[in-house]
């Protein structure tokens, strides 16, 4: 089936649908008002035989279900998103694994959003504010000779918040930075170490998590190649 409608994706939402694993995302700290209970490679697979469609993101979105807002940030056509319908998307998020996907799928592609990571990252909002060091992440995933010295300031900043989706995101922040390159290593555990000097529980989390790793034999071994 190829370039699904609206109703035919629902219909196969409804067929698909398991309230048990809906009940099991609870466990994984997943939030949700309405789930059809479907797996990502699930919904990945019914993104494909979608297509890119920005009328049918919208409509998607507008469903209100976790699935259909995931399925919009794979079908949406990022150069058609606008400053309004990226602010209303990104406050409404409410869940982690909804900021994860919709930066890996979408929001690294709009340049408004990567310019929005600073005012993001000062956000009261707990997953706004994951919003902007999941990007930096996800950027940081597939730009490997950029410099992300710019988000250094805000990344030790946030490193202060004890909030545990927001304090999750600096650290995958920063070890991803600090895997990208050689160099890129080096000057994330140099922050890393200025992160542990801060008088503040999530900060040292953060910072020890991201020097165990980064300095590990594995990722040394790989940044040598």
């Amino acid at each position: 089936m190829i370039n699904m409608e609206f109703n035919q994706i629902i219909h196969e939402f409804e067929e698909l649908s398991d309230v048990d694993f809906a009940e099991n995302m609870k466990r994984f700290g997943i939030s949700y008002v309405k789930s059809y209970g479907l797996r990502l490679p699930q919904i990945r697979k019914i993104a494909k035989q979608c297509g890119k469609n920005h009328e049918l993101a919208l409509k998607l979105w507008d469903w209100g279900y976790h699935e259909t807002y995931l399925l919009a940030t794979l079908v949406e056509e990022p150069q058609k998103v606008d400053s309004c319908q990226l602010n209303e998307w990104v406050n409404a998020f409410y869940s982690w694994d909804l900021v994860d996907q919709a930066c890996i799928n979408l929001l690294r592609f709009i340049p408004e959003a990567v310019d929005d990571i600073f005012i993001w990252c000062n956000s009261d909002e707990e997953f706004v504010k994951r919003t902007a060091f999941s990007l930096i992440a996800v950027l940081a995933v597939h730009n490997r000779d950029s410099d992300f010295d710019k988000y250094f300031e805000i990344i030790k900043e946030g490193s202060t918040d004890n909030r545990n989706f927001v304090k999750k995101s600096v650290n995958w922040a920063l070890r991803q930075i600090g895997k990208s390159n050689a160099d890129n290593n080096k000057k994330a555990l140099k922050l890393a170490y200025e992160i542990l000097e801060i008088d503040n529980k999530a900060s040292k989390w953060v910072a020890r998590s991201a020097i165990r790793e980064l300095e590990s034999e594995k990722v040394q071994k790989k940044l040598i190649k």
